[in-house]
């Protein structure tokens, strides 16, 4: 990190102007290119780290029930604060903010509310009791030029992904406000009608040299600086000229130009990350516990389908072969217990095989069935010789 003592030599000043004087930039840009951007948002609604090549800054988005404004009864507020960090810059003393955290705070604060970018009416709960208070933090991780730039990027991804608790009024008198918590209710979204953009223009020169996005080498060799604030319409929203040298009209309408192209830019890039975000927390609700139910309804029923619909073709392909077998040659009666619990199986199936055992059963005579079965219990339990003697005794 520069030492805060650190000045640019009279070589080092002449090198930086005689390239811008060849469209040429000690980074290897082009005097109207920005550094590369880089947007990631945290675990938690409304925070948001921005990376412009090397300078960093983090946004971070809360929000409480306040009393609004006497002149405004049904408007929330918007306030941004800024925190330098020596971390950042050894030039940033802790304590109380300095000047460039003060016109930091008052730039970014002039575009958002001023061009009245987020609904303030849309944050009122009860007119002249509750709205809500939006409060921006913007933390200064590391500066390597161009604050402005990032730290406006940083607010308004902040800002597009952060989500308030949803309230409901009730009560005997209509004045009870209830404040839900986020697993009960889904917190909702602040509605923004624009984005607006923040394009920083450094003059060299006499002014009649310019370049975008600013590096930290580039801000102690430059004339002036403005600040334009644009959405992507084309709508101006502020400018900022923060001293320096004089410039002209004509300069400054074509940094208008040149910042409406950029600010269309800014805003697909952060349209398009705000959106990957939101995507990615829809697909983690849903993946809680729908599935696993569905595992569990579905999948016992669809095997229990598929089991039932076997063993039924394998009793169809089974019945025609036994009865074949049973006609042509009939087995022997088994004495084991197996083959008696199959056997009415068979004579139930096949009708043949049932009219064969009645007709053998007709067949036999009346002293062969006495001779089988016993008269009385004690004979059943007396063993069989002994029963034999007995029926040839009473014979």
């Amino acid at each position: 990190m520069m030492d805060p003592r650190w000045r640019p030599t009279v070589n080092e000043r002449e090198f930086i102007e005689q390239a811008l004087q060849s469209d040429l930039r000690v980074d290897g840009r082009r005097p109207f290119d920005f550094r590369k951007l880089k947007i990631a948002f945290g675990r938690e609604d409304g925070s948001a780290e921005v990376e412009l090549g090397e300078t960093r800054v983090m946004g971070y988005v809360t929000a409480q029930l306040v009393q609004p404004y006497k002149d405004r009864p049904n408007e929330g507020t918007l306030a941004i604060f800024t925190e330098f960090s020596p971390m950042a810059d050894p030039a940033f003393e802790p304590g109380r903010p300095g000047e460039a955290a003060i016109e930091l705070g008052r730039v970014i604060d002039r575009g958002l509310r001023e061009s009245r970018a987020v609904d303030m009416e849309s944050l009122c709960v009860v007119a002249g009791k509750h709205v809500w208070s939006v409060r921006v933090d913007l933390h200064v991780l590391d500066n390597e030029g161009n604050l402005i730039d990032a730290a406006n990027i940083a607010a308004l991804a902040a800002l597009s992904t952060f989500r308030r608790p949803e309230c409901t009024v009730g009560g005997d008198d209509g004045q009870q406000v209830t404040v839900h918590d986020s697993e009960v209710r889904d917190p909702l979204p602040l509605t923004i009608h624009h984005l607006p953009i923040a394009v920083t223009f450094a003059y060299f020169g006499d002014g009649n040299i310019m370049v975008i996005d600013p590096t930290y080498k580039e801000e102690a060799v430059m004339g002036g600086r403005m600040t334009a604030t644009i959405n992507s319409n084309g709508d101006v929203c502020a400018i900022q000229k923060a001293g320096g040298e004089g410039v002209m009209s004509s300069v400054i309408m074509q940094c208008l130009r040149i910042a409406s192209v950029k600010a269309a830019d800014i805003t697909s890039k952060i349209k398009r990350e705000v959106d990957d975000y939101t995507t990615e927390k829809a697909l983690q609700k849903v993946k809680r516990t729908p599935a696993l139910v569905a595992k569990k309804v579905n999948v016992p029923d669809v095997t229990m389908k598929e089991s039932t619909h076997s063993a039924l073709e394998n009793q169809a392909s089974k019945a025609p072969n036994d009865g074949q077998q049973i006609s042509k040659d009939p087995p022997a009666i088994p004495n084991d217990d197996k083959h008696e619990d199959t056997k009415p199986m068979l004579t139930e199936s096949n009708p043949e095989v049932k009219s064969v055992s009645n007709s053998g059963t007709a067949g036999e005579s009346d002293e062969f069935k006495e001779s089988r079965s016993p008269k009385s219990l004690i004979d059943a339990i007396k063993p069989k010789h002994r029963r034999k003697k007995k029926q040839h005794g009473n014979s």
